[in-house]
């Protein structure tokens, strides 16, 4: 007798790959700085002007 738990049956791979459906990389939002118009995160500080909501952040 086995101590474990063991599967009685394979997993398919159409169930496999159903159960991972969901582990796909996404991708980053970008938006548009108002101040440089460069790319930048959402909600962070834009790397290339440091202004954050229209006020000077940082010094570039």
């Amino acid at each position: 007798m086995s101590k474990h738990p063991v599967p009685k049956k394979k997993t398919s791979s159409s169930k496999r790959d159903m159960r991972r459906s969901h582990h796909a990389l996404a991708l980053p939002v970008l938006s548009e700085c108002p101040q440089c118009h460069a790319q930048r995160l959402q909600h962070h500080i834009c790397p290339s002007c440091g202004y954050y909501d229209g006020q000077p952040v940082l010094k570039v």
